[in-house]
């Protein structure tokens, strides 16, 4: 279960939760009212869900009906967005997981670092919560603060990364650094990377939004021509198969978010395995909290069709 749901009753206040995820012996989401809240002044209830299970998805759908008939405010966090990679062909799976969370017909909807800016823009009342201060404050650091900053200059891995490292060189004050991805003309299978010219000192910065395998990051890597000591790799969302735990060769450090997962490690990578250690994870909790809107702050909740 991946789902967590809380309750609000003002700002900065949580109160016992007002429901509970259940699941039937045949696999029915359902939700459960355990704590009565009523004449606790306005409710916001908050579901939290990580990672992309459909099974998920419907405990959402059920507590959101639950929520409604109870006239509360409905605030769904929702860091990694499913669908946001199927943004274009057909099915447009953007389009279908959308259409089901606006099914929900939530006060608000929470994502962090969205793959695309195409899914975005198919959510009703949706916040999109950046990733570049979660970067300067755990990963780089702040120019005007920590000095020296822990790199020197960030890298974009391919032209889909780019607008996405450099808000992360800007706010850090450091160069973004292009790299570009080469692909086959006639099998369209990746045939090699290229990256512009690096400083001959100094650390660098892999920054783009999801990581599965990692072949892409350990190619560009071979492709810099830097040991692993003077690089590292930044992701939002760290799903991470099996073969990500060969990323530790290529990169001295490896950050990802609980976006996807509470604490995401390559799988059947433990801690024995000393390249556990190489994979940290940041805490993007108080950023989707910041970015709750409760009761006490907007107007009357949404009204069910």
């Amino acid at each position: 279960m991946t789902v967590t749901l809380t309750t609000h009753i003002g700002p900065g206040y949580t109160t016992t939760p007002t429901y509970t995820p259940h699941t039937f012996w045949a696999g029915e989401r359902h939700i459960l009212g355990t704590a009565d809240n009523a004449g606790k002044g306005p409710l916001t209830e908050v579901a939290r869900m990580d990672g992309a299970d459909a099974n998920d998805l419907m405990t959402v759908a059920m507590w959101a009906d639950a929520c409604h008939q109870a006239g509360s405010r409905t605030v769904l966090q929702l860091p990694y967005l499913p669908g946001a990679r199927q943004d274009r062909g057909n099915p447009f799976g953007a389009k279908v997981y959308a259409d089901f969370i606006n099914s929900m017909n939530l006060d608000q909807v929470i994502c962090l670092d969205p793959h695309s800016p195409v899914m975005p823009s198919l959510i009703n009342n949706l916040t999109v919560v950046s990733s570049d201060h979660l970067v300067r404050k755990y990963v780089v650091g702040r120019a005007d603060r920590d000095q020296p900053q822990r790199y020197d200059g960030i890298i974009a891995p391919d032209k889909g990364a780019v607008a996405r490292a450099t808000a992360v060189a800007d706010i850090c004050h450091l160069p973004v650094y292009k790299a570009e991805k080469h692909r086959d003309p006639d099998t369209r299978q990746l045939s090699g990377f290229t990256c512009e010219p690096l400083p001959d000192t100094g650390r660098f910065l892999v920054v783009d939004d999801i990581c599965d395998g990692g072949g892409t990051f350990m190619g560009l890597a071979a492709a810099t021509g830097l040991s692993k000591e003077r690089l590292g790799l930044y992701v939002t969302h760290g799903v991470f198969t099996d073969r990500a735990a060969a990323l530790a060769d290529h990169f001295g450090e490896i950050w990802s978010t609980n976006s996807y997962a509470p604490n995401p490690k390559p799988t059947g990578l433990d801690d024995t395995d000393p390249r556990y250690a190489s994979f940290r994870t940041v805490n993007a909790d108080p950023y989707l909290r910041l970015a709750t809107i409760t009761a006490y702050q907007t107007a009357e909740p949404a009204q069910t069709a």
